[in-house]
């Protein structure tokens, strides 16, 4: 008998992620957002920024953010952990045209 096994899957890397709060955070609260890097805007905004591991990571700290009671202005992917082959359909189907 031949013995099946999940196949091993590589865990995907860290995603850098930019969350914007409105309202500025006291010096206190950097080490409750697990190592983010915390910058406060002129504009009194609060923008954390770094690595999360994962989904259910970046969930529990909008939770963290939302627990706070502070808006929160945006959260985005700042960088792409696979980047995008060159060359869209849309591209090729322009260069048939």
């Amino acid at each position: 008998m031949s013995s099946h096994s999940e196949p091993k899957i590589d865990p995907e890397p860290p995603v850098n992620y930019q969350i914007r709060i409105e309202g500025h955070l006291t010096g206190k609260w950097t080490d409750w957002f697990d190592g983010l890097t915390v910058s406060l805007e002129e504009t009194g905004v609060t923008c954390l920024t770094g690595p999360v591991a994962d989904q259910a990571a970046l969930y529990g700290l909008l939770k963290k953010v939302r627990d706070l009671g502070m808006p929160l202005v945006s959260v985005n992917r700042t960088e792409r952990s696979h980047p995008i082959a060159s060359g869209t359909s849309s591209s090729k189907r322009a260069q048939k045209e």
